[in-house]
């Protein structure tokens, strides 16, 4: 079976959808593998091996399978309604249960995402290794490791975008948008913003450097 036209018709919804515009074409049923939609889909925004180099969208070099599938899935059901999922990831609704656990083996399977290569963050440590306990923030060490490296449905964030993450923080206060995050809404209504970009600076320097 000839699978250009497949090829070509995700390439230019996850363009358009890159743009701001329509998604329609990433509606349709495709037969391509995930490791086939990693390579010529998803590789456009997020790099071939998931290295992304725009901090618009997130790394998934490395990241935890199961967490990749669990947030697959949310954007296969629209489980996400921040404006920027809906805008970039809308069209994904066509993705199968094979596919979403292919995709997942292929990112997690690549070399863990490339540390920041900048000085870390002495407040952003602060907070990652001991938490805020005057404001009942525990470290985020506690859950996504002392490496940052995460564990199952708990996402790796060492390396990860600053700007992404800080951003990510700021969502997962309205669970309204972010359901599968309500166990972070305690602790992200008590991070003021200026602790979330420096907590996110830090677990960007984390891990290897390039």
């Amino acid at each position: 079976m000839d699978r250009a036209p497949h090829v070509l018709a995700l390439c230019l919804a996850t363009l358009m959808g890159c743009t701001g515009t329509r998604e329609e074409a990433l509606q349709q049923t495709s037969t391509l593998s995930g490791i086939a939609m990693a390579d010529s889909v998803c590789s456009l925004c997020h790099g071939l091996t998931g290295e992304s180099v725009s901090p618009m969208f997130p790394k998934l070099a490395g990241q935890q399978n199961e967490y990749m599938q669990l947030q697959l899935t949310d954007f296969k059901n629209h489980g996400r309604s921040a404006a920027t999922d809906s805008r970039y990831m809308g069209g994904l609704s066509h993705l199968t249960k094979t596919q979403i656990a292919e995709l997942a083996d292929y990112f997690a399977s690549q070399r863990a995402m490339q540390a920041d290569t900048g000085t870390p963050d002495a407040r952003g440590e602060v907070i990652f290794r001991q938490g805020l306990p005057e404001r009942g923030i525990p470290p985020c060490s506690a859950c996504h490791g002392k490496d940052g490296g995460g564990n199952g449905v708990i996402p790796r964030v060492a390396g990860q975008h600053a700007s992404y993450m800080s951003h990510q923080i700021m969502v997962l206060q309205q669970t309204g948008q972010r359901p599968n995050g309500a166990p972070m809404l305690p602790v992200d209504h008590a991070l003021f913003q200026a602790d979330a970009e420096s907590v996110a600076r830090y677990m960007a320097a984390l891990g290897t450097k390039q």
